[in-house]
């Protein structure tokens, strides 16, 4: 069976006709048409999250959209079940469309006006804060379970993402400075006082919409119980080699509200980290994703050491 024929059986349970392929990577996602609209279709990866997280990011995104965040909201399906099983036994949700375009691309440098730029990250710090605001006032349900992206999540002995420092691919210099890398951040957040909770943990450019003036967030497939920094990490880890780093990530603090830098810094060392671990059973042998994040990991480590060490 194709990804197509799976996406018209899915659509089914939606009373939805598919329109077109709008990805397929880590979940295959279609455009649909329901009989009030559009929206999308998300089939989702196999193997990765189980029944009870994926019910428990589909609930989180409904809460929030209803708390008057900008994401998207999850669309019960005609029997009333938001998660639905598919012949092949792959998992099915739907969820609204939100109007816009991605914020950027990764790899590909920013060409909008300066100005421009960080008043758009400045908006991206509050819709972040926002929806860490309103997690904070939710009640989560008694079966609320999503990956961690706590210390051991992210530094562990088994990390979500993988043991980075192992990186088959790496050099042995590269190896040394991830694992040096590794046990930095062990220290800082050792001593780390800030609070845990649900973040989205993929604060990427592709997973912003803009709409005129207005971002929304979309895309919470990797969400998790982390350190509410390490989604402006995420953020600041596609955007190490702009120019105006600096600026960017200033404005970005100056719109979430906080002034840590060093916390959010080495929170993005941490992102960088964990993205290499993300390739290794994700991309074959030679994929030129390998290097590229490997550089940027042992780039930005060196830089972390100097700054903070």
């Amino acid at each position: 069976m194709t990804i197509h024929d799976l996406a018209a059986e899915a659509s089914l349970h939606w009373n939805a006709t598919p329109i077109r392929m709008i990805r397929n990577r880590e979940n295959a996602v279609f455009e649909i048409a329901l009989p009030q609209g559009r929206a999308a279709l998300r089939l989702h990866r196999e193997g990765y999250q189980d029944d009870a997280a994926i019910r428990s990011e589909l609930w989180w995104c409904a809460a929030l959209a209803r708390a008057g965040v900008n994401v998207p909201a999850a669309l019960p399906a005609t029997d009333g079940n938001l998660l639905v099983t598919l012949s092949t036994g792959r998992k099915a949700s739907a969820i609204d469309w939100v109007q816009g375009e991605a914020l950027g691309e990764a790899g590909i440098p920013y060409e909008r006006p300066l100005p421009m730029l960080l008043e758009q990250h400045r908006t991206l710090g509050r819709l972040i804060a926002d929806f860490h605001a309103a997690t904070d006032r939710l009640t989560l349900p008694s079966d609320f379970i999503r990956p961690r992206w706590d210390l051991e999540g992210l530094l562990g002995e088994a990390p979500f993402w993988g043991r980075f420092w192992e990186h088959p691919e790496a050099t042995e210099g590269q190896r040394a400075i991830l694992a040096r890398a590794r046990a930095f951040l062990r220290d800082f957040l050792a001593g780390f006082d800030g609070s845990l909770g649900p973040i989205h943990a993929d604060v990427l450019r592709e997973n912003i919409l803009m709409n005129g003036h207005s971002l929304s967030l979309i895309d919470f497939d990797d969400s998790g119980i982390g350190f509410r920094l390490y989604d402006l990490g995420t953020v600041l880890s596609q955007n190490l080699y702009e120019p105006a780093y600096d600026q960017i990530r200033d404005a970005l603090m100056q719109g979430y509200g906080t002034e840590n830098r060093k916390a959010v810094e080495l929170f993005t060392l941490a992102r960088t980290c964990a993205s290499v671990g993300w390739t290794m059973p994700r991309l074959a042998p030679g994929d030129p994703v390998h290097p590229r994040h490997l550089a940027r990991a042992c780039m930005w480590a060196e830089k972390m050491f100097d700054r903070w060490g």
